[in-house]
């Protein structure tokens, strides 16, 4: 690329999403310049000494100036006090993005802060790994994933082009979506598979010592999988569920039903409906692999 799509970029958050993505802005030369903040000092002091960022600064407010992309890659939980604390040092034009996984709440968050003349577009990465911290991160982190952009009604045009090139050239495929019904396929996609994760692991915690080595020790695929979600970042899901409740809370519902029609299947001995429900969900699982999502 012959002059990079922007001149600053700062990055709030350095964990895996917000290092992955200074890792490809360098590699790709997406950026003249990248600037990166986080919460705690030890944060702060490792992205540094892994060499992704051309600067570093000790709070939002610092790292904001002069740029004109800013993404915030920190739990959603955090998002007001970041809007707060940066909303007077944001530069005329910039745009504000973020990488969260629910998309309503930053429009809520957000939007009363952003200044006139400031773009926000809220995006989400659909990208990760369950480690977390500056060290997880890696440039082909997006490669061939979704990253869905959830631009409020009037914005820019301009301004969401140039921030989908760069999602492109990370090597995301792009989509478009309206942030309330990003927030239901998102609950059944990705926030119900993880506190069902969660639970799952929970109950194996919870059994007798004896029992629960045997667990460990026994762990075959369907359980191993299930612990590497739950081991995610436990904050960053604590805010997801509490600021995607009720689409989490539908999407549980529903699952309740489903649960209790396959206990009945199983009580009363109904293989037809077990092998039926089986056969219908291993398409599902295919239709995943053949998209090359899995």
């Amino acid at each position: 690329m012959s002059k990079p799509l922007f001149q600053r970029v700062a990055l709030i958050g350095l964990g895996l999403i917000g290092s992955s993505l200074a890792r490809v802005i360098r590699r790709e030369g997406l950026a003249g310049h990248v600037a990166g903040t986080a919460r705690s000092q030890k944060t702060r002091d490792r992205a540094w000494e892994l060499g992704f960022l051309d600067s570093l600064h000790p709070d939002p407010a610092a790292c904001v100036a002069g740029a004109d992309l800013v993404v915030i890659c920190a739990p959603l939980g955090a998002y007001a006090e970041i809007g707060a604390a940066m909303r007077e040092h944001l530069a005329h034009g910039a745009i504000v993005s973020d990488v969260g996984s629910a998309k309503q709440s930053v429009i809520r968050d957000l939007g009363p802060v952003i200044p006139d003349g400031v773009h926000l577009i809220p995006g989400h990465p659909v990208a990760g790994t369950e480690h977390s911290g500056p060290e997880a991160g890696f440039p082909e982190l997006f490669q061939g994933r979704w990253c869905i952009l959830t631009p409020p009604p009037g914005s820019d045009e301009a301004a969401v082009a140039k921030l989908a090139e760069l999602w492109r050239c990370a090597g995301s495929q792009i989509e478009i979506m309206e942030a309330g019904h990003h927030d239901r396929v998102l609950a059944i996609t990705s926030h119900l598979p993880h506190i069902i994760a969660y639970t799952i692991v929970s109950t194996a915690t919870d059994l007798a010592d004896a029992t629960q080595s045997e667990v460990i020790k026994f762990s075959a695929g369907g359980f191993r999988d299930f612990t590497r979600i739950a081991a995610s970042d436990p904050v960053m899901w604590r805010d997801v569920f509490l600021n995607n409740r009720e689409a989490v809370l539908e999407m549980l519902g529903r699952f309740s039903e489903d649960l209790t029609a396959l206990q009945r299947a199983i009580r009363w001995g109904e293989g037809d409906k077990l092998q039926d429900l089986f056969t219908r969900t291993r398409e599902i699982r295919r239709g995943i692999i053949d998209a090359k999502q899995a």
